[in-house]
């Protein structure tokens, strides 16, 4: 098993920075992608960010340019730094984990969220 433990979030004006961290824990056996996702209000999951496990990255269309994905010392940690926020940022931002439990076990895990609020 898999597990997501996020941190970071909150409430901050718009124009204001935020930063989001990602663990991973378990039976990794191979990594092959991190993201960040989030909800909007219409109750859709839209991706946010993602870095592979041979670090390329892929951004929304909405964050390009405002946001950045990277990792930490070690893979299975990864961070989204949020710059120039806008309140429709204003989502719960959910990171998914996604590669093997071993040489054939694939798995594909979501932390519980993380509510990250732009005021006006």
């Amino acid at each position: 098993q898999v597990r997501l433990v996020e941190s970071g979030g909150g409430l901050v004006q718009a124009g204001g920075s935020l930063g989001l961290s990602c663990e991973a824990s378990g039976s990794i056996y191979r990594l092959v992608a991190m993201a960040w996702y989030r909800q909007t209000p219409r109750n859709q999951r839209e991706l946010v960010a993602m870095i592979t496990a041979g670090g390329s990255t892929n951004y929304g269309d909405s964050v390009k340019g405002r946001f950045t994905i990277s990792r930490g010392d070690v893979e299975n940690i990864v961070y989204l730094q949020m710059n120039s926020l806008k309140p429709e940022d204003t989502a719960v931002y959910s990171c998914n984990a996604r590669g093997y439990v071993s040489v054939r076990d694939q798995f594909d895990s979501w932390g519980q969220g993380t509510q990250v609020t732009v005021s006006s």
